[in-house]
């Protein structure tokens, strides 16, 4: 073939692969998906470097080497993706390329008798190179445009394929129609194993992180019950004092009225009403986690000048363990009172907060007035904060805790009003079951 076109075949196959390899990035590392000009940044970055390589007729392990540093600085740079992670991701991903490249090369070889498929420069190898990045091209295009697959079903999907692969590199070894060299077969025998590893590895990492931000939770829970639990022992204290003390409050009031001081006598009703008023505005849900957590976000509103309103009407005795119900509201909550924290006053900021029991389920439902518009890409929320770290993993904890309820995390905004609705499912309980679970929980 001449040498024109597989020069332009490199290019493209080097495309193609970069390209999924920004895919991967952005469904893997919750990264930002690129606009169009940092797409055509990456492609002609990635055709520079194709085309210095192959005009310095170096190996293809080298174009391994750069295809993967240059997927890795623009996953980094362009979508806001950890470093170290996309140079994970990218290099097992080009090791998984070259590996089906050479499977689907070896086995096109086996299946029409032929070794020239083993060979790119080759009008037949040309064809088992192209075959894999149309097909490569096709699960890119599907992972860009629909509903991504994450934990568990990401990990049997990728966990299947890696097997897969090492099944049929080792039934290669058997086959007597292609000769191919032992140490070759050899060699991705190894590399299959280390990517059924690299899949591993990265699936616990992912769990490390999505268990460190739930620890981070529980500590601010426990952060909270502590506080919270100061607060309403200061609160009860005060109101046993107003009860012991009530002949006496009884008689100041009648002498200031009895010398014709009404006024007086009101200011003072208002002073003994404050912490009864205090008492009597706190939620009380049946979940002491739960109520502490709420009332501290009301303390919050009300510091912050936030218009807070709260109605709730939640089922006693059920299934639905504290950790994962804050989980859910700690995160939607904490949203809502930052987006209208930067609501101006005169406008109107307000959190309102509603859960309704409707057979056997919990609609939570939290809204807000927002003042900058949230980005959403592909039905999933974007945060507008620079140092977003480990930022996103709240409302995947969130989605996660509803899941273990056959629930949903849903969010929407019409106007200037946004809305997070979760929906999860519950089962009834006994006392002795509950017992049962509080002592599993300490």
């Amino acid at each position: 073939m001449t040498e024109g076109f597989l020069f332009g075949s490199q290019i493209a196959a080097a495309g193609v692969r970069v390209l999924l390899g920004l895919v991967l990035a952005v469904r893997l590392l919750s990264a930002e998906k690129p606009d169009g000009k940092r797409m055509i940044a990456v492609l002609a970055g990635a055709a520079g470097l194709t085309a210095l390589l192959s005009a310095a007729g170096v190996s293809d392990f080298y174009h391994m080497i750069a295809e993967t540093a240059w997927m890795a600085v623009c996953a980094s740079r362009f979508l806001g993706a950890d470093f170290r992670m996309s140079l994970f991701v990218g290099i097992f991903y080009e090791l998984a390329v070259f590996f089906l490249q050479f499977l689907s090369a070896a086995w096109a070889g086996v299946l029409f008798g032929s070794a020239d498929f083993l060979d790119a420069g080759t009008g037949r190898g040309q064809i088992a190179l192209w075959v894999l990045h149309v097909l490569l091209a096709a699960g890119g295009r599907y992972l860009w445009r629909y509903p991504r697959i994450e934990g568990k079903d990401a990990f049997r999907v990728a966990s299947a394929m890696v097997v897969a692969g090492f099944i049929a590199v080792v039934t290669l070894s058997q086959q007597n129609t292609l000769r191919i060299p032992g140490d070759t077969l050899y060699m991705w025998t190894i590399l299959a194993v280390v990517l059924m590893m690299s899949v591993l590895v990265f699936h616990m990492n992912r769990q490390y992180e999505a268990e460190k931000e739930l620890a981070r939770l529980k500590a601010e829970q426990a952060e909270l019950l502590e506080r919270d639990y100061t607060t309403l022992n200061h609160a009860y204290a005060v109101n046993a004092r107003l009860f012991h003390d009530v002949h006496n409050h009884i008689g100041v009031l009648r002498q200031l009225l009895l010398h014709q001081k009404p006024e007086q006598a009101i200011r003072y009703l208002d002073e003994l009403q404050a912490p009864v008023r205090e008492i009597t505005d706190t939620v009380w849900t049946g979940d002491e986690t739960v109520d502490y957590l709420i009332n501290s976000k009301a303390q919050a509103a009300a510091a912050g000048g936030i218009a807070w309103q709260a109605q709730v009407e939640f089922p006693r005795r059920t299934n639905l363990r504290s950790a994962d119900l804050c989980a859910i509201l700690g995160n939607l909550l904490d949203n809502a009172l930052e987006a209208a924290g930067q609501v101006p006053r005169s406008e109107g900021p307000f959190v309102r907060l509603t859960i309704r029991r409707i057979q056997q389920m919990v609609v939570i439902k939290v809204e807000n007035r927002f003042a900058v518009r949230p980005i959403s890409k592909d039905g999933t929320l974007q945060t507008l904060k620079e140092q977003n770290g480990l930022h996103g993993w709240g409302i995947k904890s969130a989605r996660t805790a509803a899941e273990k309820y056959d629930g949903t995390v849903e969010t929407s905004y019409d106007g200037n009003i946004f809305r997070a609705v979760a929906v999860l499912s519950y089962e009834g309980v006994s006392d002795g079951d509950l017992d049962k679970e509080a002592h599993r929980n300490r």
